[in-house]
């Protein structure tokens, strides 16, 4: 699991923001978690040849946040 964090700020249409905080809400998941796991899959399935590093394919086989 990644040891810092750092703030992404990312502006949405506030429709589509409630549709997804009610979502994850029903899902017992917080907003946050289910983006940094859309973000890790993106990185993974877009690294273009590179080797993802073992910690970010690490988490994401392990589902962590």
């Amino acid at each position: 699991m990644e040891n810092r964090t750092a703030r992404l700020t990312v502006l949405i249409d506030p429709r589509k923001k409630q549709l997804f905080e009610e979502i994850c809400a029903r899902k017992d998941l917080t907003p946050s978690q289910v983006v940094r796991r859309l973000i890790r899959q993106y990185i993974i399935d877009n690294a273009d040849g590179h080797e993802p590093p073992d910690w970010l394919t690490a988490a994401a086989r392990r589902g962590d946040e």
